[in-house]
Order: C-alpha cells, then structure tokens, then sequence
C-alpha cells in the first residue's frame, strides 16, 4: 500500500489548499476513496468528508471510533526543491497534512479489509482549515461526533512532527498534551500632534511600549511556573513619520496556557493591565480576544491504549512518553472536549536528514519523510480495531 499512499501524498503536496475552502483536495480524497464501503458525506459549510464505515458485527451497542486528518496547508513559500513542490509562490503543505490525509486514506483501506473483525463503525474526519480557521468546529456542528447514527466513543488523531522526534518514532501523554491558543489585539487611541509638542498631544506610544514590557512582568510575577503562561507580541505599529505624534498604536499578542483556570485569569488580567495603562498615560485602550482553541486533553485510559498499541504494532522502542506538554495548539481539541480521546505525534523527519539541521513545522524549509506513511496509516487502523474488540490480539494490521 505505500506506494500508493506516496502518490497520494504528492499529489496533494503539489496542489495545497488554505482555510475551509479546499475543493481539489477534497476531491482527491474522494477518489482515493472511491470503490470502498463507506457512506460519504461532504460538509456544506466547508469543504469537508465525512465517511462511515460500519463493521459486520456492528451493531447499536457498539463503539464507534473516530480518527481525524486535518487537509489544509499554510500561507508559506516552499524553499525545499523537491519533485512535487507546488510551484506557485506563497502556498505550502509545511505542517504536513498533506501526510495526515494520506494516512486516514490508507487507515480507510486497511479497515475496509477487515470489516469483518470490526466490533463497531468508525468516522474518518477529513478535515479543512485547522490552520486558526477552526474546521474542527464547523464538523462538530455538521454533526461529525453523531455520523454513525450514535455518538463517537472515542477519537484519535496523529501530528508528524519535521523535528525534535526520532523518525518514525511516536509520542503523546495523558492529560494535558498541548496548549490554548488565544490572540490578544490591543489599540490605544490618544490624541495626535507635532512631534515638537508632545505636551500638547496625547501619545500612546508610550503607553504602548509600556504594555509590552508589563505583560512579560505579568506572567512572571502573576502565574504559577508549574501551570506556565507564554505570551508573545509579535505585532506592533504605530505611527508614519518621526515628527508626527501618533494618534493610535496597536499590539497584537499570541497567549499561550495550559490549564482553563489560568487562560480566564490571564485574559482578564490582559485587559485590566492595558486599560490601567492607557489611563495613566491619559490615553484609551480597547482589547480584543480572538479566542482560538482549547488546551488538547488526552484521556489517560487512550493514552495508555495508543502507548500499548504502538508496542504490539512496532515494539515498545517506537513510544515515547512526553514528560511535558507542548506549547503549539490544535483543533482537534474540540473534539477532544466532547469525546474521551488521544492525539499524538509521529517523527517524521527524513532518515538522512541530520537532527540539528531539521526545521520545525511552519518553516518553509520543514521536510517530511513519506517513510512513515504506512506506519502512521497502521496505528490508526490498529486503534480502530482495537478500541472496536478490546482484544489486543485482534489489533495487528
């Protein structure tokens, strides 16, 4: 099946998608699902597909299993020059869905042929727009979770990750595995004015800069080490001339945080602090937050069934438990806020590639091994199976 799989994952490569509108992509996954026995639905709301596969022993007490791919790429230009690079500027499949979907594809075709060990039905969740267009959202109202006819049981998903894991190697753990996202957009409005006579302006770019320093006091004096806060400014403007007074500055904030108790105090305390500067600075601040997605929680009973399916799969050598939690973000933790679960990341580096030259995620010089295609294809075909049965001996693929 790899090399079927390869094809794929180039064809896709080769002709990304971004947001929720990816109409060739889906099109691709609809031919590659073609002839099996699912019962397809494509989303009206995005360009999503939605397929059930129902085992022979199924039945309406039976679990049903869903596993996720996201399908959508990022606004980045692709400085790898390999054979299928899409080679139009500024599109590029650099945090490697290109491979999650190739790998539910090739889940889709290993459980098909054994339908008749499968105790239950299983959702595959093709999904658009993860990059920050919140697709998981628009499935779970399409009624993804209910596609079976009865709620999912349980939900997995896998991440490759260009670097910082071994190739091929797996890693998750329980509880609390990546962090919420959440945006914070601040404008202070003051009054402008001559550069020569600041006196008689009301400049805000002392407020401004003020604020970015604070925030970083604030989440070293104000939260708790072992429950972190990551905050970063990553965008701020204000003005067009050195002699002109300004009348508005503007700071854009991402939040990271790993517990909800601590994501409520931090954007309340984001607001308090810039609304106390701005008046002390005789000037006016408006916070916006752009709430993004929640902290990624694995249940620890799937934890510990994906760990263990690893090892039947391919020996206890290819798990890694993650000691810590990851500061990057992923929607399908709103799945995961609705059905006991488990995500998980996969090295996908390429064998030849050095680890300290690797590029991570995002990077337009990210590279992604199509050596693990079938692994990634088999582990979530085998936790289908085995969350189906309950029998680990049934789960080999």
């Amino acid at each position: 099946m790899r090399d079927g799989l390869v094809t794929l994952r180039h064809e896709l490569h080769a002709d990304p998608e971004i947001g929720l509108e990816l109409p060739r992509t889906r099109q691709k996954v609809l031919d590659a699902l073609d002839g099996l026995p699912l019962e397809i639905r494509q989303g009206s709301s995005c360009t999503s597909v939605t397929a059930v596969l129902r085992g022979t022993h199924s039945d309406d007490d039976a679990p049903v299993v869903l596993l996720r791919a996201d399908m959508d790429a990022l606004p980045v230009h692709e400085e790898i020059d390999v054979a299928y690079r899409f080679r139009t500027d500024g599109v590029m499949h650099a945090c490697g869905h290109d491979l999650h979907t190739a790998m539910l594809v090739g889940a889709a075709r290993l459980l098909a042929d054994r339908r008749d060990e499968l105790a239950g039905d299983v959702v595959l969740m093709f999904q658009p727009g993860e990059e920050n267009f919140d697709g998981a959202r628009h499935m779970i109202d399409e009624g993804v979770l209910d596609a079976a006819g009865r709620p999912v049981t349980a939900a997995y998903g896998l991440h490759v990750f260009s670097a910082d894991l071994e190739p091929g190697e797996f890693a998750t753990r329980p509880g609390t595995l990546m962090s919420a996202t959440d945006e914070v957009h601040v404008t202070i409005t003051g009054r402008g004015g001559h550069g020569s006579m600041p006196h008689l302006a009301a400049d805000p770019v002392p407020a401004v800069a003020e604020l970015v320093t604070a925030l970083q006091t604030m989440v070293t004096r104000r939260f708790d080490v072992f429950d972190p806060v990551v905050l970063t400014v990553g965008s701020l403007h204000a003005g067009t001339k050195a002699n002109v007074v300004p009348e508005t500055a503007r700071l854009e904030a991402t939040l990271r945080t790993f517990s909800a108790a601590t994501r409520d105090r931090c954007l309340a305390l984001v607001d308090e602090l810039a609304r106390g500067i701005a008046t002390a600075h005789g000037v006016r601040a408006d916070v916006e937050v752009v709430t993004l997605y929640p902290v990624t929680e694995n249940d620890p009973d799937e934890a510990a069934l994906l760990a263990a399916t690893v090892a039947t799969e391919f020996g206890p050598d290819r798990f890694r438990h993650l000691a810590n939690p990851l500061a990057c973000s992923e929607d399908f933790s709103k799945v995961l806020q609705h059905v006991p679960g488990c995500f998980a990341a996969l090295g996908a580096r390429p064998a030849a590639l050095p680890a300290e030259a690797a590029s991570y995620n995002h990077s337009a010089h990210a590279q992604f091994s199509d050596d693990v295609l079938p692994d990634g294809a088999a582990l979530l075909a085998a936790l289908a199976l085995r969350r189906s049965t309950g029998r680990p001996d049934r789960a080999r693929t």
